[in-house]
């Protein structure tokens, strides 16, 4: 009877809720606070509550920077398929298995590059608290050679294009090498192997 009544006075709470307080991605759960929609690309969505623990322009960092090393990633992953180095540890087409054909020493310097462009892109400054101490905003590096940012409202639609791009990139980079460790092929390769046919 108590849960009965709980689980009753937890959904008469919800529906009274107005609609701007619920998550528009998960409707059915409240909008998080700190996700009042004033960031680009801000759907509410955070079922597991980070927001709630960590500063929320550290989280926008973290995923604007995945987003990104995905998007190249993606690209990678298909290009290397058929463009390769003239060399035996470069020549495989499948990325998963690529990696770990490249020698120890080559691994060891791009961990070192990836730190240091990192260390010095914030200043050394890493945490939440820091990184942003000078005002500036999420994933701006200054990197606009061709000025795509110099009108507002043309800054805002690329904003926004980056931040979706970049979250579909970190799903299609997941499926794909995930792909590629099943299949043992390449994202074209597995393409390439199906039998139309039989698959519809």
């Amino acid at each position: 009877l108590l849960q009965g009544s709980g689980r009753t006075a937890a959904v008469s709470g919800l529906s009274g809720m107005k609609m701007q307080d619920m998550s528009a991605s998960v409707p059915f759960l409240p909008r998080p606070a700190a996700l009042d929609g004033s960031m680009v690309g801000d759907v509410g969505f955070d079922p597991l509550g980070f927001t709630t623990k960590y500063d929320i322009k550290w989280l926008r960092e973290a995923e604007l920077k995945h987003g990104r090393v995905c998007m190249l990633a993606s690209l990678g992953c298909i290009v290397q398929e058929f463009v390769h180095l003239p060399s035996e540890a470069t020549s495989n087409p499948v990325a998963s298995e690529a990696f770990f054909q490249v020698p120890a020493g080559g691994l060891w310097q791009i961990f070192a590059a990836i730190g240091i462009i990192e260390h010095f892109s914030n200043n050394f400054k890493m945490s939440g608290s820091t990184m942003f101490s000078d005002g500036r905003a999420p994933g701006d590096l200054s990197f606009d050679p061709l000025n795509f940012g110099k009108n507002p409202s043309a800054r805002a639609r690329y904003e926004l294009a980056e931040i979706k791009n970049g979250r579909l990139a970190m799903m299609g980079f997941s499926g794909m090498i995930h792909g590629c460790f099943i299949t043992g092929k390449g994202p074209l390769g597995a393409l390439g192997s199906l039998d139309w046919h039989q698959s519809f």
